[in-house]
């Protein structure tokens, strides 16, 4: 300003003065004059210029996209912090002072020509799209803690527009979604959705399809058992030879009913019969890699998109996943294959089955947060997302004979007419009372659940070896194995068992107490719980043993049998571990008979068997399945347990 008026100030002088010459005109002060201020003027000009087409650039977007997608801006910030205290720097003062001046020129701008301004377009980097991208930038820091709190902090803010959940789906790296997928009541919207799948042909067979993927896997380093059922699922999936065998086959314990027609097998029951087959593939590595090579994940990915009505057939492709996901070399592969968002969506279903089967598979493909692998049969039922909260001990629930690791621990059955509804004060069903109600009573416990495959009759057994498997010898050091690679034994723990599993569980402590590698186990068990364990045997091995023509008992029921040496030894050498360990036992005991079909009445497990000779003992008036199936939360049997576990880990859980 005072460079302009001095040259005013000149001209005026020149003007005003009386007449000279030429010669006399002081042109070389104008030339100078002139020099500095076009220099300073033009400089200036193009400083301004610069800043804002740099401006305009960021502000631009495709019309389009705002009427499509309503967008405000794609603002790409990687390196401004959220704290205030960090960006207030001379550099940063300068441009917001800048672009303060530059919005008011648009702003007159837009009023000269009578243009419209957008409010939108007229703010720079506002702090809640700035967030957005500070955040995704921390959650590919170097730093853990860092990652872990962006993610959370992602989940945590329930107000982010429609754009930008689709931002941060298209954005964030495999860590981060899979993080997102494992944090509680999280926003589909993060999610890609799956990629498309190539169009089939109207003929298209996907039991053919699963009949390739079979066959290309190889048959080495197999149980004799895997083997076996790989090439009765490939011959039996044709249907002309399954309808021929008609009645009642087993694969796994699960049983595969044909159709009653006999003329033509469903192609469901085909298709469920190669995906168990294709599960015990999944349980070795190197088949993983043959699956996932073979266009596996695609397959599965179709048969779950068009089975959507079949439970079953969904929960064994998860399971399948859950299997491959304990490699790490073929996470980016799941990922890639768009299982991520399957996953976090079976994840909210209202069954414990379905969501525990997907949180098993995140958990495994969880890498950040979990150092614990589970294997097939392991399934962690609380915390099963994201915690902040430390997990100070567990409790492992086994089940017994004809049991399973979710249905075993459900509520006692209500028996209601269909015209008489619940009350609004009534507590909801429960389907797993330990993920509901115990976990709600001690949040801060790992509770896992166990299943394994039991039947009472070798008539649902046809693996030739399938004795050698089902002896409690033998699936004691099974899951010893599978339990370690799990993490059972790093904390404080508590076994909860019913029937053949409490067995099981002395099998396995006993077992666990000569193995210098599973001393953890044994030293950090806290207490045990048995409901209507057999320890001196069961009236169901007594029966079947007596109805053996009609009945064909199972290894596992003859090992109930009262005179059975193993089962004496067993108890035995239990006894006197635990009264070295001097560990809490607490056991319930069945005062009523069970109904086992609808002509047996029978008490299968008598007092005196559940006595196992230490500890305290309760009988109550149940009958064999609901012993483990409290009628209510306040029911004294679910109490009594509530108590001895958080009695048992008093310290841990500071009660």
């Amino acid at each position: 300003m005072s460079l302009a008026a001095y040259c005013v100030f000149c001209c005026r002088r020149i003007g005003t003065s009386s007449p000279t010459t030429k010669s006399d005109l002081p042109w070389k002060d104008i030339r100078k004059i002139s020099k500095l201020t076009g220099s300073l003027i033009l400089g200036g000009f193009v400083f301004i210029t610069y800043e804002v087409l740099a401006l305009k650039k960021l502000l631009t977007l495709d019309t389009q996209a705002v009427q499509q997608e309503k967008l405000k801006s794609y603002i790409y910030i990687h390196t401004v912090s959220l704290d205030p205290s960090e960006r207030q720097g001379i550099t940063y003062k300068a441009r917001k002072e800048l672009h303060k001046v530059v919005r008011k020129i648009l702003e007159t701008e837009a009023k000269i020509f009578r243009r419209p301004f957008d409010e939108h377009f007229s703010k720079f980097a506002e702090d809640h799209e700035r967030a957005l991208w500070v955040l995704l930038k921390r959650s590919q820091s170097d730093d853990r803690i860092i990652r872990l709190q962006a993610v959370q902090q992602l989940t945590e803010n329930g107000h982010w527009h429609d754009y930008q959940y689709r931002t941060v789906a298209q954005a964030c790296d495999q860590r981060t979604v899979i993080g997102l997928a494992r944090s509680k009541d999280i926003d589909l919207r993060f999610f890609l959705p799956p990629p498309p799948l190539p169009k089939v042909k109207d003929d298209y067979a996907i039991e053919d399809e699963l009949r390739l993927l079979l066959v290309s896997l190889p048959q080495t380093d197999l149980e004799q058992c895997v083997q076996y059922f790989t090439s009765l699922a490939l011959r039996e999936s044709s249907q002309t030879l399954a309808a021929q065998r008609g009645g009642l086959w087993c694969f796994g314990g699960n049983g595969l009913p044909y159709c009653e027609t006999l003329s033509k097998v469903p192609s469901e029951t085909v298709e469920l019969f190669c995906l168990q087959a294709l599960v015990q593939h999944s349980k070795v590595s190197t088949h993983c890699d043959k699956i996932e090579a073979n266009g596996g994940l695609q397959l599965l990915q179709r048969i779950y998109q068009l089975r959507n009505d079949s439970a079953k057939i969904q929960r064994n492709i998860i399971r399948i996943i859950g299997n491959m996901a304990l490699d790490e070399r073929l996470h980016s592969s799941i990922v890639r294959a768009g299982w991520v968002s399957i996953l976090a969506e079976a994840m909210k279903s209202p069954h414990v089955i379905q969501s525990s089967h997907a949180s098993r598979a995140l958990a495994n493909l969880d890498r950040e947060t979990v150092q614990e692998k589970y294997p097939d049969g392991v399934y962690v039922l609380h915390p099963q997302n994201r915690s902040s909260q430390p997990i100070k001990a567990d409790v492992l629930f086994i089940h017994g004979l004809l049991g399973a690791a979710f249905k075993t621990w459900r509520q006692q059955d209500i028996n209601q007419t269909l015209d008489v509804k619940a009350s609004e004060g009534e507590e909801v069903y429960s389907e797993c009372w330990p993920k509901t109600w115990l976990a709600s009573d001690c949040p801060s416990l790992r509770i896992v659940s166990v299943e394994y495959d039991t039947h009472l009759s070798d008539w649902k057994t046809k693996c030739p070896i399938e004795d050698h498997r089902k002896s409690i010898a033998y699936r004691s050091n099974e899951l010893l194995n599978k339990l370690r690679a799990a993490g059972v034994g790093d904390r404080p723990l508590v076994w909860v068992s019913h029937s053949m599993g409490g067995l099981l569980v002395k099998k396995m402590l006993v077992d666990a107490s000569k193995n210098p590698e599973m001393d953890k186990i044994v030293n950090n068990t806290r207490g045990i719980i048995f409901y209507s364990v057999p320890h001196h045997g069961s009236q169901l091995a007594e029966y079947s043993m007596n109805a053996r023509y009609l009945f064909f008992p199972s290894v596992e029921v003859k090992e109930l049998s009262t005179d059975s040496p193993a089962l004496k030894e067993l108890n035995d050498d239990f006894l006197s571990f635990a009264k070295d360990k001097k560990f809490p036992v607490l056991s319930f005991a069945e005062t009523l008979p069970t109904h086992i079909g609808s002509m047996i009445k029978l008490h299968v497990v008598p007092v005196d068997s559940a006595n196992l000779g230490i500890g305290d003992l309760i009988p109550v008036e149940v009958n064999h399945l609901n012993i483990c199936k409290p009628k209510k939360k306040d029911t004294f049997l679910y109490q009594y347990t509530v108590k001895f576990i958080q009695d048992a880990l008093a310290r841990e859980l500071g009660s």
